[in-house]
């Protein structure tokens, strides 16, 4: 069998309501057939949405089928232990032109009681937004199923929603249970549990182009609800050049930020997982053994687990988003 490679993949794109053009006219898919592209699935294992590799002998295979074959090889052994052949993570960048669907993801025990599979907890680095731009993440105040429920059916939702003003290189955490929504003018990167389950609570009265409403699903969400508000909705971080800076440690995914103008040198010898970089700011050489691959702005490249030494030289300032499986 030939060795494995760092993987470039072809986005999946989805059309949305409230999607627009940033995904062309930022990060250059110009090749996007939609003209409401409201998000380009750029690395992903879900079923009838598994992106399709495009650089090395392994090009036209799609991301599941790779699993498959080369197992723990590809993605680490823990990892193929407790996910088979399913890969665990999706990435996909998202352009809101209008505010998304006020929703809710259930958690790993909630979808495995629904047959759901895994739940879906997720987490966003901004890397667009335009003055005043803000997102919905939880609680503005100490809640209960009853209160909440008084709200909703008033149609008073909004009311006890926290809201953030974001912008550049802001992120955010968003644990399965939270409730959440991004509001027009952003855009981002998300990292996610691979799940497509989402339960819409309030999606803004809006109707289609054929006025009809999207479904709602209220009863399925409040189950899946965590009311507790925490100290803080935003995820602080130290920004620091060429340096490997910690964003998120949760059970699902590790993500770190390399802000670097220089080359960096990444050992994963230890590391029992594959590594996702994506690259949210510039353009980098990735030298991975006998492999060299470019990554700029708006593409991922996948590390398999075999990897041990990879070398990044920025063409100039770069930002890289590097997750893994911890």
């Amino acid at each position: 069998m030939n060795e494995l490679y760092p993987l470039k993949f072809k986005p999946i794109f989805k059309d949305k309501i409230w999607g627009g053009d940033k995904i062309k006219t930022i990060l250059g898919m110009d090749y996007s057939p939609l003209k409401n592209c409201g998000e380009a699935w750029v690395l992903s294992g879900i079923s009838g949405s598994g992106t399709i590799v495009t650089n090395g002998f392994l090009r036209g295979n799609e991301l599941r089928e790779l699993v498959e074959v080369y197992m723990e090889d590809l993605v680490g052994e823990s990892t193929f232990e407790k996910f088979g052949d399913e890969f665990p993570l999706l990435i996909k960048f998202i352009d809101s032109n209008d505010s998304l669907s006020i929703q809710v993801h259930p958690d790993d025990a909630l979808a495995a009681r629904r047959g759901l599979g895994n739940g879906k907890s997720e987490m966003w680095y901004i890397l667009e937004a335009e003055p005043g731009a803000e997102i919905i993440s939880g609680f503005n105040q100490k809640m209960n199923v009853k209160t909440y429920s008084e709200f909703v059916e008033n149609n008073k939702l909004v009311e006890i929603l926290n809201k953030e003003k974001v912008q550049k290189g802001d992120v955010f955490n968003i644990p399965a249970g939270r409730i959440h929504a991004l509001g027009p003018g952003i855009l981002l990167a998300e990292i996610q549990q691979s799940s497509d389950t989402t339960y819409r609570i309030y999606d803004w009265d809006r109707v289609d182009d054929k006025g009809k409403s999207r479904e709602l699903h209220l009863d399925l969400a409040l189950d899946a609800i965590d009311f507790s508000v925490p100290d803080s909705y935003r995820t602080s971080y130290e920004k620091i050049q060429n340096k490997t800076i910690p964003l998120v440690n949760s059970p699902h995914f590790t993500t770190r930020l390399i802000d670097f103008d220089k080359a960096i040198r990444k050992d994963y010898t230890e590391l029992d997982s594959f590594v996702i970089y994506v690259c949210v700011e510039g353009m980098t050489k990735i030298e991975c053994g006998s492999s060299l691959e470019s990554l700029k702005k708006g593409e991922v490249l996948l590390i398999p687990a075999t990897a041990a030494q990879v070398i990044l030289s920025p063409n100039i300032e770069s930002k890289i988003l590097e997750v893994f499986i911890s």
